[in-house]
């Protein structure tokens, strides 16, 4: 009797949970492609499916609103927020796993006390910063606010432990700097959770709200969340043309569904691979 038999039932009740939780988690992006292509008077009515596919919604948006120009502001400040965010947590993981120094484990232990505390409570101190420093209503401010991730360095010293230390002793040993042996050795093993973090902390700045919405006031300088909302509900450019704020909000999720489509093998591993979270 072979017990590796595959139990088709079991199969078939796997599939059928997989397609259900997949259709609910799809189902409210797939309403608003949907809606993009509406009429108002189809939005207002709650039908399903467009009955003239309303192409120019699209056009409209990309063409004829500031949305091109805020999607522009969010790609630019969640790339450079990536690029600090994985040097400075890079450079915390390798220290707190590779170098002995006394205090390691206090300071990892600080590090993780501080992602305890709500994010609101840092908004009022970060804000006297960035004035006293002249940053507040730019986008260098917005970088510059977000240049340490703290989920970035627990992620990455996670990732990082799991590198043979046999390794890291040998290059020592040969004489190799801590920088060099980051790049050659521990960038290339744990390259999946790298990507995995750039993904999540390019998803957490491209849609960030609250803090951008506090600190800058130029509407040159909206992300796309605090654009989006102020020019199709308090600027009132389109009033109440839902079909439209539906075709803005499909036109700003695309470069998330684009980056994702790239990055999702990596990512995957990431998350169950290399980072130490094995199920």
């Amino acid at each position: 009797m072979n017990r590796n038999r595959t139990n088709p039932v079991g199969v078939v009740i796997k599939y059928v949970i997989l397609i259900a939780v997949s259709v609910f988690t799809a189902f409210p992006f797939v309403w608003m492609m949907f809606s993009a292509l509406k009429t108002k008077q189809e939005v207002m009515s709650g039908g399903f499916f467009p009955t003239n596919p309303q192409w120019g919604n699209l056009i409209s948006v990309l063409t004829a609103s500031p949305i091109p120009h805020y999607i522009a502001n969010s790609a630019l400040v969640s790339a450079a927020v990536i690029l600090l965010q994985i040097v400075t947590g890079a450079l915390m993981a390798y220290a707190i796993v590779f170098i002995n120094f006394r205090g390691r484990q206090a300071l990892f232990a600080i590090i993780m006390g501080t992602y305890m505390l709500p994010v609101a409570a840092t908004y009022i101190p970060s804000y006297i910063i960035l004035s006293d420093m002249k940053l507040l209503d730019s986008l260098t401010g917005l970088v510059i606010s977000s240049t340490i991730s703290i989920f970035g360095i627990f992620l990455l010293r996670q990732a990082f432990m799991q590198v043979p230390k046999g390794l890291v002793e040998a290059a020592r040993i040969d004489g190799a700097t801590h920088f060099r042996i980051l790049w050659e050795i521990v960038f290339p093993i744990t390259k999946s959770s790298f990507i995995t973090f750039g993904l999540m902390s390019f998803i957490s700045t491209y849609n960030n709200y609250m803090w951008p919405s506090l600190i800058t006031n130029s509407k040159d300088k909206y992300l796309v969340s605090q654009g989006l909302r102020s020019f199709f509900i308090e600027s009132g450019a389109y009033g109440t043309e839902w079909a439209l704020v539906m075709a803005a909000s499909a036109v700003i999720v695309v470069p998330l569904l684009v980056l994702f489509a790239f990055t999702q093998k990596w990512f995957i591993s990431g998350i169950g691979g290399d980072t130490g979270m094995k199920g």
